[in-house]
């Protein structure tokens, strides 16, 4: 008996956390929400980062970039950074020069994706849309107008992350812009690569710095700005504006016959993993978008309905870095085990997000989410494995106890088979469940939980 009972001891020990818990009094007096959530054991950055800890990189009245770290620690490739970029109606976020790899998910809004790698490549993005560039691409984005369907605006969240190949440079962050690339370098550099003459060179410095984003008619032909090149500047590189013209249409048509279509992934097009009147579920891996293949990111999304929970997991190959979308909800997080119980920094961890919250799980932390019962609750998750990451469930249809020796699950549990048989047998629902404790709300400074009531037959 001893043989087979201390090896599910390690999966066992999940059931005796979220079953042997203090009762709601007194977790109400001893727990807290609003405060900020501690790094976990081996994991140095927060758990929790609050939507107004975003910080700013670029703004106008064009469009913001905003970013935050994440993740230090997580899966030996941490810290991650996450970029949200919004744009406005036609607009443009010019050329870019990406250092890492961009994984991206599409929040609201329409408009073109535009980049070069090996060849040029363009592709149209939406909302739902997931896509990824790899380092060392160069690529520009361009919002459409609005669009009442799809949101007023281009927002994306974007995830960047460096592979084990490269030596990362704190100071070297996830892009830099065409213009830093190319007035990086001194003139005479610059002339020898281009062989124009020195005038050119002196001339482009000496243009006013553009925004990273501008609106979509300051860079359409023809139309006067502070950084276009002037006739007289054409002139030098060609020897006529006539010749200029007629070289700009040749090239335009040629690349127009050199750019290659990509196809992104969007998952609201898509089958979900799993869908029930609680919520649905859909992951995207390098199986089901293949630019994916040699990124160590999938994405997945979880869409839960009012008073749902997504129910007692686990990753056994990925952390996961999620973003909420839409709502407010609970989230808990296990971080006790046998060898932690004696330290303080180790406990097991509850926090509400809402839209704009950022918030990472560990690998191999067992963790749920809720939704409260007047509000549901959306969020896109970034795991750190684009490998077949596949959750494991305390409960439910997909139970992972389901598969281990019936007598040994209750010795472990010091209760009868009966009572274990009636345990995994009573959840006929899987993945997303319905949640009876999902109603808080504030009073005196503390969330407070109101239980559902079942109406009477």
């Amino acid at each position: 008996m001893t043989r087979f009972a201390v090896l599910p001891l390690s999966v066992l020990l999940l059931v005796l956390l979220f079953l042997c818990t203090e009762s709601l009094a007194k977790s109400e007096e001893s727990e807290e929400y609003d405060v900020a959530v501690p790094s976990c054991c081996g994991f140095s950055s927060p758990l929790l980062i609050k939507k107004d800890q975003w910080k700013p990189i670029f703004e106008t009245k064009f469009g913001q970039i905003s970013t935050v770290q994440i993740g230090n620690g997580c899966g030996g490739m941490g810290p991650y950074k996450i970029h949200s970029i919004t744009l406005e109606p036609n607009t443009i976020l010019l050329p870019l020069l990406l250092h890492s790899d961009m994984v991206f998910f599409v929040d609201s809004g329409s408009g073109i994706l535009n980049w070069v790698d090996e060849e040029a490549k363009s592709t149209e993005i939406r909302l739902g849309d997931v896509y990824r560039l790899r380092p060392g691409s160069v690529f520009y984005l361009q919002s459409k107008p609005v669009d009442i369907f799809l949101g007023t605006k281009l927002k994306l969240y974007a995830i960047f992350s460096n592979n084990d190949e490269c030596l990362h440079d704190p100071c070297f962050g996830a892009y830099s812009s065409i213009t830093d690339l190319m007035f990086g370098f001194d003139e005479t550099i610059l002339q020898s690569a281009f062989g124009v003459p020195e005038g050119i060179i002196e001339l482009m410095r000496n243009r006013t710095k553009p925004p990273l984003i501008v609106s979509e008619t300051l860079c359409t032909p023809g139309v006067a700005n502070t950084w276009q090149l002037q006739p007289r500047l054409l002139k030098l590189f060609a020897g006529s504006a006539d010749l200029v013209d007629n070289k700009k249409k040749k090239e335009k048509k040629e690349k127009k016959e050199k750019v290659k279509k990509a196809k992104t992934f969007n998952v609201f097009e898509s089958e979900p993993d799993f869908e029930s009147p609680y919520g649905r579920t859909i992951t995207i891996n390098r199986k089901d978008l293949k630019v994916l293949k040699g990124s160590m990111v999938g994405v997945s999304m979880v869409n839960l309905t009012q008073g749902s929970m997504m129910g007692p997991h686990w990753n056994p190959w990925a952390c996961e870095i999620s973003i909420v979308l839409k709502g407010a909800g609970m989230v808990r997080v296990l971080r006790s085990s046998i060898s932690s119980n004696s330290s303080s920094d180790c406990k097991n961890v509850r926090f509400k997000v809402e839209e704009g919250d950022i918030f990472a799980v560990p690998r191999l932390h067992p963790m749920a989410q809720m939704s409260f019962n007047n509000d549901s609750l959306v969020f896109v998750g970034f795991t750190t494995s684009a490998k077949n990451n596949k959750p494991q469930f305390l409960a439910g249809e997909d139970s992972a106890l389901r598969m281990l020796d019936r007598q040994v699950l209750a010795a472990s549990l010091n209760v009868s088979s009966v009572t274990i048989d009636g345990l995994l047998g009573a959840q006929k629902e899987a993945v997303i469940l319905e949640w009876n404790g999902n109603y808080r709300w504030r009073k005196n400074g503390k969330w407070k939980v109101k239980r559902r009531v079942k109406p009477e037959e």
